[in-house]
Parts: structure tokens; C-alpha cells; sequence
């Protein structure tokens, strides 16, 4: 056994030896999107001036989400990201100098949003969403520097990430920005495409980074471009596809967009999850120029309608007698007390179904997930509020949970019943992991 033990040891040895040998190999050909002037270090007077506008890109990057834990410190890190591979922590984001970025330069902070490599070489992990950042302008990045280091330092170790072999070894994060990082840095404008169409791209891309959550991911975990915003499945919830033909699906129009960015409220029920956290910290700040550019982009536009016209009501799919009249009678027991008899919603407690986008879907897991373990209350920006959804995987079974999403994705999402016992009994299983 003892032998045993010592060759898998020398075997696991010779495998990280040969990792770090081919990734420092490989590294020699990875380009850096950050130019040589960037070594330069900004005067005070610079980043005085810089500080001011760095709040607003720092907004629009949706950093202090990410980089605050609920409860902590602002800027200090230690949020979790659950990945295939193991949990992912934020990390300090402060000028502390002993824990933060306070001894980062300039260039530093540069390499590190855009060639995913921090102060010292160390290789970031690409929840840290480099890969788009990288398209931010050097202007931008400068800004976003400037003003991060006029907030209060924040003296919060980082917190060990829990990743499985080989993964926890940065080194070979060298490989995966071969394979999946831009080669190229800031994106140019399009000069057949309208500045607000261009402007929604630099948003939508490189700040708001939106491909990095309704992009499917590739056996590596890279952005399968060919599959660019058609959604993805992101710790056990579907970010839905946001190209022009999904959004239409959902029931918005790019008016109905931009409103709903900044609400976080529409007729198409309301953000949660990762998404509520982007409208409170993010785009509930955005400007009316930024937000319309954002719906003009993903809607593919160089202008933005003077109208609202919100695509029609997909048609109701036909059903069995037998399981109208069962999910009827479930969803008037557990669901029409808020939600109203025809699925109309009541303002400041719970969103319309009728014409709800998680209907809509053609998966149904968001749904799924909503009936069996609920909502918690939601606080929006003005004074909306909805009022928190119980969830019921202990009041039904799964073959009432199938049965109550066919009926209501039937009814009102214009999608075939095709939902099974078995896909509920799955969903709680990977709940409960």
C-alpha cells in the first residue's frame, strides 16, 4: 500500500511538474493586450480627475457585486462562485496594501482585467471575467483604478479557493487563455452601425460583460462564440438567451428592455438571482443613453423605436382534460392567492404569469426551480417590492410539480407539456448536492 501510495504520489508529482513546464513553455506565445505606455504611472492630479468618472465604469462593470460578500466589508472580496471544478472566492478589491490592491501600479491593475494576470504573475481564475474586460478601453481600466483606490483600504484576508487537482494550480490557467482569451484587445467601432449600437457593444461586451453568464461554456470553460448570448446554465439557473429572436421569445421589444434594466420589473415578471444583484449594485445607475444603447445592441438596432411594441402572446397549447383540470385545481390552491385566478399578478407582492418569459423558455428549469424552493422578498429600486414566494417541494410531488409546470407552460408559454416526473425528481436531486 505504502508503495502504491509513493507511485501515485511520484505520478501526481511528474503531472504537475509537466503542467508547469508546458504552461511556462506555452506562456512565451500569449500576447498581452496591455501597451508599454501603460508602465507609466498616473499623477495625482490624473487620478483626482479620473476618480470621479472611474465611479460610474466601475457601476457599469458591476465590480462591487462580485467583489462585496453579503455582510462584508465593501471591496473585500470572499463571495463564492460554485464551478464544475470546485468554489471560487472573490477577492479583495480595496487599497488595502496587505490584502487588497493598495501596492498595485497602474500596470498591475491593467494586466490583471485584461491579460488575467495579477501584480506578482499570478494567474487569475476567469470567474473574474478578464476575457471580456479585456475589450475595456485603456481609458476606462484607468478610470476604474483611479477610483477603486480612493475607497477606504479594507484590512480582509482573501479566502482559499476549494478547487480539485489539477485546477487549483494557476499555473495552467496559461493553457486556457491560449485557448479561450481574445487575441485582441479593445474592440473598434463599427463605422456601418450607429454610435448608440456601437456603444451598446463596448456595454454589453467589455463592461457589462453579459457573455460571460448567457454564453454557453466549452468542455474547457471558455465562451463557445458560435453560440454568442444564446444562454447558458449558471449554478443551477438558466441565464436565458438574450440575442434578439430570445428576447422576442420572452415577450420584450428593446424599450421594454431598457425599462426592465433598470427596474428590475416588467409584465415578464422580475430579476432574481445573480440577474437582481446586477439591477440593484449595476444598471439601476446606468444612464438613459447607456440602457437604450444596451437594448439597441441586443435587439440589433441603430435607433431606438419612438414606440413600444411588445410581440404578441405566444398561443396557448392544447392539453389533456384530465391534466387542465388537476394543475387547475393546484395552481387555485397554491397560487392564486397572489398570483390572481388568470395568472395576472398583484403589484408589490407577485408577478403577472400570463405573460411571464420564464413561461416562455423552452427549458423549464427556472420555473422548476421557482416552484420548489421559492423567491425571498425583493426590494427594487424606487419603492417595488414583491413579497417572498414560498417554495413547495414539500406540499407536492413531482408528478404534481410536472404536471402544474405543463398546464402553466401550456397555457401561457406556448410550450409543448413535455415536462416529466423524472425532470422534477432530477432537479431536486441537484438541489440537495
Amino acid at each position: 500500500m505504502r508503495l502504491r501510495t509513493l507511485l501515485l504520489g511520484l505520478v501526481g508529482l511528474a503531472a504537475v511538474c509537466a503542467i508547469a513546464a508546458g504552461a511556462v513553455f506555452l506562456g512565451a506565445f500569449q500576447t498581452s493586450a496591455v501597451s508599454a505606455d501603460i508602465d507609466e504611472p498616473l499623477t495625482q492630479d490624473e487620478m483626482a480627475a479620473l476618480a470621479e468618472r472611474g465611479a460610474y465604469v466601475t457601476t457599469l462593470a458591476d465590480c462591487y457585486a462580485c467583489h462585496t460578500a453579503p455582510g462584508g466589508a465593501p471591496w473585500a472580496g470572499g463571495l463564492p462562485f460554485k464551478t464544475p471544478f470546485g468554489t471560487i472566492y472573490s477577492t479583495n478589491i480595496s487599497p488595502d496594501e496587505e490584502h487588497g490592491i493598495g501596492g498595485w501600479s497602474r500596470a498591475d491593475f491593467h494586466r490583471s482585467l485584461r491579460d488575467g494576470v495579477a501584480k506578482g504573475g499570478v494567474h487569475l481564475y476567469p470567474a473574474m471575467p478578464y476575457a471580456s474586460y479585456r475589450k475595456m478601453t485603456p481609458e476606462d481600466i484607468d478610470a476604474v483604478y483611479a477610483y477603486l483606490m480612493t475607497r477606504a483600504p479594507m484590512p480582509v484576508a482573501n479566502r482559499e479557493n476549494d478547487l480539485a487537482f489539477p485546477f487549483n494550480i494557476r499555473q495552467t490557467l496559461t493553457f486556457w487563455n491560449l485557448l479561450n482569451l481574445p487575441s485582441e484587445g479593445t474592440v473598434a467601432s463599427d463605422p456601418d452601425r450607429s454610435d448608440l449600437w456601437n456603444r451598446g457593444r463596448y456595454i454589453v461586451d467589455a463592461l457589462a460583460h453579459c457573455g460571460e453568464c448567457h454564453t454557453p461554456r466549452n468542455a474547457m470553460q471558455g465562451m463557445e462564440e458560435s453560440e454568442y448570448l444564446k444562454g447558458a446554465v449558471m449554478e443551477g439557473v438558466e441565464a436565458p438567451d438574450i440575442t434578439k429572436e430570445g428576447l422576442t421569445r420572452m415577450g420584450f421589444d428593446a424599450p421594454l428592455l431598457a425599462r426592465f434594466m433598470q427596474t428590475g420589473l416588467s409584465a415578464q415578471g422580475s430579476m432574481t438571482d445573480r440577474m437582481f444583484e446586477v439591477v440593484h449594485f449595476s444598471t439601476q445607475y446606468m444612464n438613459e443613453d447607456d440602457l437604450d444603447a444596451m437594448a439597441a445592441y441586443l435587439f440589433d438596432l441603430d435607433a431606438m423605436p419612438e414606440e413600444p411594441a411588445a410581440p404578441p402572446a405566444p398561443s396557448p397549447v392544447e392539453v389533456s382534460p384530465e391534466l387542465a383540470q388537476t394543475a387547475r385545481a393546484t395552481y387555485l390552491n397554491l397560487c392564486s392567492g397572489c398570483h390572481g385566478a388568470e395568472g395576472k399578478g398583484i403589484p408589490n407582492v407577485a408577478v403577472p404569469l400570463a405573460t411571464n418569459a420564464s413561461l416562455r423558455l423552452e427549458s423549464p428549469r427556472n420555473f422548476l426551480q421557482t416552484v420548489l424552493h421559492g423567491i425571498p422578498a425583493l426590494d427594487f429600486p424606487g419603492l417595488a417590492r414583491m413579497q417572498p414566494m414560498p417554495g413547495f417541494a414539500g406540499e407536492l410531488d413531482d408528478e404534481a410539480v410536472a404536471d402544474l409546470a405543463n398546464w402553466m407552460r401550456a397555457r401561457w408559454g406556448g410550450q409543448e407539456p413535455d415536462v416529466t416526473a423524472e425532470d422534477v425528481a432530477n432537479m431536486r436531486r441537484r438541489a440537495g448536492e
